[in-house]
């Protein structure tokens, strides 16, 4: 009998070291398993963190950045980019003169990289709150105007800002695709 009780005791003893101990022995102190896991997620996918891709098109960036900010299209759905594209002729009260062979290029680029094709936090926050809608303004989104509704139209006013459409005025990091408030910065 003592036999038995002793084995017995010797398992409950082990059940109650594993309970408390084996939390603490599997537990990633160093959050080293995390920051794999995540890289190895986001290989092929860029949903691991809320950054944009930056342009990457060189006809799109000298085209589009000779005028204004060469947005990321992750920041407009791909109707958006077709409808702005296809209205060149009135592009925000200007005319754009695009050869048809930059055209497609830009329009491709801006098509397979917009934000219906994304899976960048913010591209997903961007369709999300679009609610079908296809704007032809960034500034149009309505999660991206909640995001500034406390920007004062005199602090929008200022010539080192001169619209809420220059994005990188006060995203210092927005040409890196970066938009996150810890990187912001609104100019005098």
């Amino acid at each position: 009998m003592n036999i038995l009780r002793n084995r017995i005791m010797w398992w409950v003893s082990l059940l109650l070291l594993l309970v408390v101990f084996a939390p603490e022995i599997s537990a990633d102190d160093d959050n080293k398993g995390h920051q794999r896991r995540e890289r190895k997620r986001g290989e092929n996918n860029h949903s691991i963190d809320s950054h944009l891709k930056p342009v990457s098109n060189a006809t799109y960036a000298e085209q589009c950045g000779a005028c204004h900010f060469a947005y990321q299209p992750e920041l407009l759905p791909a109707g958006s980019w077709k409808q702005i594209l296809d209205g060149t002729d009135d592009h925000f009260g200007e005319a754009v003169d695009l050869d048809e062979g930059a055209r497609l290029e830009i329009s491709g680029y801006l098509a397979s990289n917009a934000a219906d094709k994304s899976s960048a936090k913010l591209a997903k926050k961007i369709m999300s709150c679009l609610g079908g809608m296809t704007p032809l303004r960034i500034t149009d989104i309505p999660c991206i105007r909640k995001e500034h509704h406390e920007i004062t139209p005199q602090t929008v006013q200022r010539k080192s800002v001169g619209s809420l459409s220059n994005c990188i005025a006060c995203h210092r990091t927005g040409e890196n695709g970066v938009y996150d408030d810890e990187n912001v910065s609104i100019p005098k």
